[in-house]
């Protein structure tokens, strides 16, 4: 409890909250690497999933790459691409290693929402004449979305977590004030700084989870709708 104490202590403090080095610079840079990181893996994940759920092409090996990434061990892809790139490719090293590290829930996300769409909704699009197209982006996107949405905010909590690493190669982060603070023994700064780690993640989880809310089309959202015929 004294530990606990003290970090508060040391969160109330004004020189950690304004100018250069303080947990507002940080969180700043914290956000940067997991937008930047999201947003990539985004791009190559998404898709990727869509693809594969909409054709049932290559499904076996999407899942075991997928199982796969999620074995790889943060800390050690992050030195070794910062060790392939070098010192002066160390953000493009950690930036790809989070990347790598986010793509596997959004992968899984796309192919599972589509995957999990009855077939019989599927064959009704394209007895109405839909092409793949249309079906992929008016069909299946939209009723794929709860669950895409879901793969996102584990993509994002897996990175946020992770970003905390790249301070060791000096990138900054909320992870830099732990690092820092563990040979110096300052437990207040260590544990502190792991608070703000903490409400950054709940915070951006409860944001996801509203915007998963609001994004999701009211008719997944409550199954299906009343016929209004019957009023």
């Amino acid at each position: 409890m004294d530990v606990l104490r003290d970090a508060l202590l040391w969160l109330s403090e004004s020189e950690q909250w304004s100018g250069d080095g303080s947990l507002v610079q940080r969180v700043m840079e914290h956000l940067y690497y997991t937008g930047l990181a999201v947003v990539v893996a985004a791009l190559v994940a998404i898709p990727a999933g869509y693809f594969v759920g909409h054709t049932t092409r290559g499904s076996t090996w999407l899942v075991g790459l997928a199982g796969a990434a999620r074995a790889l061990p943060s800390f050690g892809l992050i030195l070794l691409l910062v060790l392939l790139f070098g010192v002066s490719g160390r953000e493009t090293a950690a930036v790809l290693a989070l990347v790598v590290l986010g793509i596997p829930p959004l992968l899984a996300g796309a192919y599972s929402g589509i995957h999990q769409i009855p077939r019989t909704v599927i064959d009704a699009a394209r007895a109405q004449g839909m092409t793949e197209w249309q079906i992929l982006w008016r069909v299946e996107a939209p009723l794929s979305l709860p669950v895409l949405l879901g793969g996102i905010r584990q993509s994002v909590l897996q990175i946020v977590a992770t970003a905390t690493l790249i301070a060791y190669v000096g990138l900054g982060g909320l992870g830099y004030d732990i690092i820092q603070g563990i040979p110096l023994r300052r437990f207040d700064q260590t544990v502190g700084a792991a608070i703000v780690i903490v409400a950054l993640a709940l915070t951006l989880d409860a944001f996801l989870a509203l915007a998963t809310r609001l994004a999701t089309p009211r008719g997944v959202r409550v199954g299906r709708l009343a016929d209004v015929r019957a009023r």
